[in-house]
């Protein structure tokens, strides 16, 4: 589980494709501290396991199925691509942003991106799939970043940027065109999921016969 709130960004070492997986490695400098092969790091808001650590360098090594290569913007990474970096949240942290699986739904097109005043205003075009969990005043996860929607069209949603976000996060890198990973609020999903399921007089959930 994340928070959305980006922790630092990292580079892209090197990526290389193998038999089994692709081989992601990320330079960090705040991430790498204390890590252990195992753990969970959020890389552009999609959940990585680590797989291998280079202390001298301080270099993060991730296994990604095709599947995660295909589903998010980590294919268009390259070496020196910035990357947002965010350790899993520990059982006693603090939940600065919004509950993040790290489960990307899927890639966002970056349409608009503009400066307003000391902010920035971003355009966001996605699919209906994702659109359907997207509400005004309601969170989003854009490239593992929590953000809050300020409006909503029929196949897209706008965000705003300030000044400390985007300095201290990969947004700043992204142009119009680029692709962004979504994540959209989890509560949404399980409500829909319920309503779906439950019907006046039914229970919610079958009971098994032993």
């Amino acid at each position: 589980m994340f928070t959305g709130i980006v922790e630092e960004t990292g580079i892209v070492q090197s990526v290389k494709p193998g038999a089994r997986s692709i081989r992601l490695a990320v330079r960090s400098k705040v991430c790498a501290r204390g890590l252990r092969i195992g753990d969970s790091v959020a890389v552009n808001g999609c959940c990585l396991t680590v797989v291998r650590l280079t202390s001298k360098r301080r270099l993060i090594h991730f296994d990604l199925l095709r599947e995660t290569w295909e589903r998010t913007n980590l294919q268009f990474a390259r070496a020196g691509s910035v990357v947002n970096l965010e350790r899993s949240l520990p059982a006693n942290g603090r939940l600065g942003g919004h509950f993040v699986t790290g489960h990307i739904d899927g890639l966002g097109k970056l349409i608009r991106w503009e400066r307003a005043g000391q902010d920035h205003v971003l355009e966001i075009a996605a699919p209906p799939e994702i659109m359907r969990y997207v509400v005004f005043k309601g969170s989003i996860a854009a490239d593992g970043v929590s953000l809050t929607v300020a409006a909503v069209a029929k196949r897209s949603f706008r965000i705003w940027i300030i000044p400390h976000t985007y300095e201290v996060t990969a947004l700043r890198e992204r142009q119009v065109g680029d692709a962004v990973n979504l994540e959209a609020d989890l509560l949404g999903k399980y409500v829909e999921k319920f309503l779906k399921l439950t019907r006046p007089g039914e229970r919610t959930a079958p009971i098994l016969e032993l």
